[in-house]
């Protein structure tokens, strides 16, 4: 086999800088300039695998035909060993395809790197992820889905490329909110010492409310606030006086936020979503006056109809950019004010390179009012990165907001027992399960079905929630992955079961043209995973495995692994097998889910 090894440091260089390496090459002996050699995957498969459109662009500089460039740069990789085939065509498009010998030996590096050939990060960076954003003692419901699983598949990119990554989940515990239940649990039961002002020794230990007292006091405290003007202000005192430190009240958040962030992480659990920092808009209290002041003495905060604000408009702005509210006319603080503390500890203790939000799409300008504000006043360094990642809706097939059938908010734990369900009556007729292996399977499918569900789509898009299709074993779904990774599973076990092992094997060049495109595929692995992280787009990783696992089942489907009697084929297949199992597991692994041993 020809040998295409380029030292240490170029070997596991992505497949497409590796031939574009070689075509500037080309262009270069030709007397053109490297930068006309950009190549790209073709979007013509059926004619070539990667295509270089340079001929074209280079017309000006030399004042020559395009084809005639193209013809010379093709003459010149022909003698190329990397390349099966290179040719020039009208009016001047250069079409290439792969040498099979070169395709199998970067299958081999690959299978040989523990990471795959992707490269970690020289320089990590430290990045702080906020999502997730619940408010304390109220249910995680649909609208709390998008956050979550968004923000953990780009923690979890993040951390595979090597940076340090670090998820917070900024609860909401700080507003109107809390004093709402103070005063609801206050009219129920007066007797707590939490009520007694002149109370000085230890507060219980236990809180005074389980999580489902919790979850029914605040909505029926915020019911009574809007029908009853003396109750709101009652909450609104109780909220001021928890703010500026009563013992009693204090003491009371502690329970709430016990309580709730206890039944939090048990619902994010069932999500397969966990957070380094559960910090939240009460731990940013402390660092409001110091940064208020300084807002103050620098110039930057003036008074402007009784409040305190920012301007943070700038002259390239198309629309009007509001100035940014730091405190209220009653010196009371807000989102903006509590998020501007937030960055002023965030960069105090961990000092991050970036810092990601994200967050409902419609909170747009708000977080450029921030952002503008934090670096206007120096809350961050210049070279500091503040980034919006905004999501869209999730709606219902309807079109509309996703609801339940009545109407209302769903809870994101009957969503997911819904679609545990629906997946469990799809599994349970297979013969070769009990009934706990099913349940637990169904669980497994069912997280594939809801996060590849939400990710497969760009982001800032609005999607449809459609159940039905989303656990669908067939197309561009999370359990159609998961049966693929469950196929190739299954052959590898029938190949053990036979006596016979891999260990040792190489990956031969590709025998059909399916195997190739399959190897091809594979191949994009880096290039994908760096470009995922660059544009925090989860999206491009789904896409991704939805051509690998096409790629792999054209591959079965034409291919007789199990029957192949050349030993040494066979054994070759299977390496292409578990590298492709690799692949896919690592893939899903970022997406936030796992594949069953069967389905």
């Amino acid at each position: 086999m020809t040998s295409f090894q380029y030292g240490e440091e170029k070997n596991m260089k992505k497949i497409l800088d590796r031939i574009t390496d070689e075509v500037k090459t080309a262009f270069i002996a030709c007397g053109y300039d490297e930068k006309y050699a950009k190549v790209t995957l073709s979007n013509r498969p059926d004619l070539c695998e990667y295509q270089c459109n340079g001929a074209m662009a280079a017309v000006r500089e030399y004042k020559k035909a395009p084809l005639i460039i193209a013809e010379e740069v093709a003459a010149k990789l022909k003698e190329n060993p990397v390349f099966s085939m290179a040719e020039a065509v009208k009016p001047g498009f250069l079409n290439l395809k792969l040498c099979d010998a070169f395709v199998a030996e970067f299958m081999n590096d690959m299978d040989a790197d523990a990471r795959l050939g992707c490269e970690e990060a020289k320089e990590p960076k430290t990045i702080i992820i906020d999502y997730g954003g619940p408010n304390v003692a109220k249910p995680l419901h649909v609208g709390h889905l998008r956050s979550a699983v968004i923000g953990e598949s780009i923690k979890r990119i993040g951390k595979f490329m090597g940076h340090h990554i670090i998820g917070d989940v900024h609860l909401g515990d700080w507003g109107l909110q809390m004093g709402l239940i103070i005063t609801e649990l206050k009219l129920r039961r007066p007797e707590l010492v939490y009520f007694d002002e002149n109370y000085s020794g230890e507060y219980p230990a236990e809180p005074p409310f389980t999580i489902s007292e919790l979850e029914e006091i605040y909505p029926t405290a915020s019911k009574k606030s809007k029908e009853d003007a003396s109750y709101k202000e009652a909450a609104m005192q109780a909220t001021y006086e928890l703010q500026h430190g009563r013992k009693g009240y204090q003491a009371l958040l502690s329970h709430i936020l016990n309580v709730s962030v206890t039944d939090l992480k048990r619902n994010y659990e069932n999500l397969n979503v966990s957070f380094e920092l559960w910090k939240g808009e009460s731990d940013a209290q402390p660092y409001i006056p110091d940064m208020v002041k300084k807002m103050k003495e620098d110039g930057f905060a003036y008074i402007s109809d009784g409040a305190l604000v920012v301007d943070v408009k700038e002259e390239s702005d198309t629309k009007e950019v509001p100035p940014c509210m730091i405190l209220k006319s009653d010196g009371a603080s807000l989102y903006n004010t509590t998020d501007l503390a937030t960055i002023v500890w965030r960069m105090k203790d961990y000092d991050p390179d970036m810092l990601i939000y994200v967050v409902d799409k419609r909170q747009e300008l708000y977080f450029t009012q921030v952002f503008r504000c934090a670096r206007k006043t120096g809350l961050v360094k210049p070279e500091t990165e503040l980034k919006f990642l905004g999501f869209g809706t999730m709606n219902g097939k309807d079109g509309k907001p996703f609801k339940t059938r009545e109407g209302g908010v769903m809870r994101l734990e009957v969503l997911l027992s819904e679609i545990n369900e629906e997946m469990y009556n799809k599994i349970r007729d297979n013969q070769n399960m009990t009934d706990e292996e099913a349940r637990k399977t169904a669980k497994i499918v069912a997280l594939s079905a809801v996060k590849y569900g939400d990710l497969s789509n760009q982001a800032s898009k609005d999607y449809i929630f459609d159940i039905e299709r989303f656990t669908s074993f067939e197309g561009n779904t999370g359990p159609y992955i998961l049966y693929t990774i469950v196929r190739i599973k299954s052959i590898l076990n029938k190949y053990k079961d036979a006596g016979k092992s891999a260990d040792g094997a190489k990956i031969l060049p590709p025998h059909s043209e399916d195997e190739k495109a399959l190897m091809l595929e594979i191949g994009r692995f880096n290039a994908m995973m760096e470009n995922a992280f660059e544009e925090t787009a989860p999206h491009k990783v789904c896409a991704y495995i939805y051509d690998v696992a096409n790629a792999f089942n054209h591959f079965y489907h034409n291919t007789k692994i199990m029957a192949e009697e050349d030993v040494t084929l066979q054994a070759s297949y299977i390496r292409l097998l578990e590298l492709t199992k690799r692949v896919l597991e690592t893939c899903i692994d970022v997406l936030g889910f796992s594949a069953p041993d069967k389905m």
